[in-house]
């Protein structure tokens, strides 16, 4: 996909990785509607600040009528609790699906009509290492991603025909407010992220694999039994 005139909207576009997408997008000639909650959160330079929670379907309609020139969503938002499956609280549990999975789930049935009548487009997913790794104390977050990347994966399919490409960006801990409290011994930088997730989305890579950590992880479940 050309990004130069393309029209994109970014959820979860005020901080962290969202933003670096967004100014990237705006650098590459892209128009851009920065997607949050709270659009006044917003302050990046040559984007179109929109409103949009990916939990509450009346907020993704409206965005999409106001988007209605789209041809690339990029579903970033999200959240992360530390809740384990069994210990944890089931309503942290719901939470992290209703925004990790039925969030872009949602932003995806309704935008993409938008961009097949605007000749076709590109959803990338941003997902996580943890779509394949399941450590206990990051049950839900873990959970909430697998079956995240099974929504790509089927996704993918059923969108090719309406000329909309569906991408899995996968990476491990990043230098961002969501990933402050853990103690990685290194983090990836969201700028570089968001670069290399740019250049899979222009060469229609259906996987983005970001770091060393999400590519070794990949390769080994690759060559697992049942591996896919």
């Amino acid at each position: 996909m050309e990004l130069k005139d393309a029209v994109a909207v970014v959820t979860g576009a005020n901080r962290g990785l969202g933003r670096h997408l967004a100014a990237q997008l705006v650098e590459r000639g892209a128009k851009v509607y920065a997607a949050a909650r709270r659009p006044e959160t917003v302050d990046l330079p040559g984007v179109t600040p929109l409103r949009l929670d990916v939990t509450d379907e009346d907020s993704i309609r409206a965005a999409a009528r106001t988007a209605s020139d789209a041809t690339l969503l990029v579903n970033n938002a999200g959240i992360s609790t530390a809740t384990p499956l069994i210990a944890g609280r089931l309503d942290a549990v719901r939470g992290e699906m209703e925004t990790n999975f039925f969030g872009p789930l949602a932003v995806t049935r309704t935008f993409a009509p938008v961009m097949e009548g605007n000749g076709g487009g590109a959803v990338l997913n941003v997902l996580s290492v943890l779509s394949w790794l399941h450590p206990a104390g990051l049950g839900s977050y873990a959970a909430a991603k697998a079956a995240a990347w099974a929504l790509t994966n089927a996704t993918r399919e059923e969108l090719a025909p309406r000329g909309i490409t569906v991408s899995a960006l996968h990476v491990g801990y990043m230098d961002t407010d969501m990933a402050a409290g853990v103690p990685a011994d290194q983090k990836a930088d969201p700028a570089d992220v968001a670069a290399q997730a740019l250049y899979g989305i222009e060469g229609g890579l259906p996987e983005i694999l970001a770091d060393e950590t999400t590519r070794y992880v990949r390769q080994s479940l690759a060559a697992s039994p049942g591996g896919t």
